[in-house]
């Protein structure tokens, strides 16, 4: 299982506390691993199918820039990264400045 660091951004908290958000790919889908995990899952439940390039990309708030496994995501899993863009952007009102992230 691999995490990856998609897209940094940044958002001011109450207007003035510089505070991170990221979008991470995973190769898995993390919700319904956790259920799966838990026995919580629902007759039948299938995991969210993986997007083109094979990830599922989600919003994280609480663990951003974390670059370790277990993580928590804060979003669905979205098969691509702008609509996972779109949902963290939903989450704050004062907009967030995104950064691609460069692989080494």
């Amino acid at each position: 299982m691999t995490l990856r660091i998609i897209r940094v951004g940044s958002w001011l908290y109450g207007g003035s506390v510089d505070t991170p958000v990221d979008i991470v790919a995973l190769d898995y889908d993390y919700w319904y691993k956790l259920g799966e995990a838990d026995g919580a899952l629902e007759p039948g439940e299938t995991p969210e199918p993986l997007g083109q390039d094979g990830f599922l990309y989600y919003a994280r708030f609480r663990h951003a820039l974390e670059t370790s496994e277990p993580t928590w995501p804060d979003s669905p899993g979205y098969s691509t990264i702008a609509q996972a863009v779109a949902h963290a952007e939903s989450k704050v009102t004062v907009g967030i400045v995104w950064q691609d992230v460069v692989a080494a």
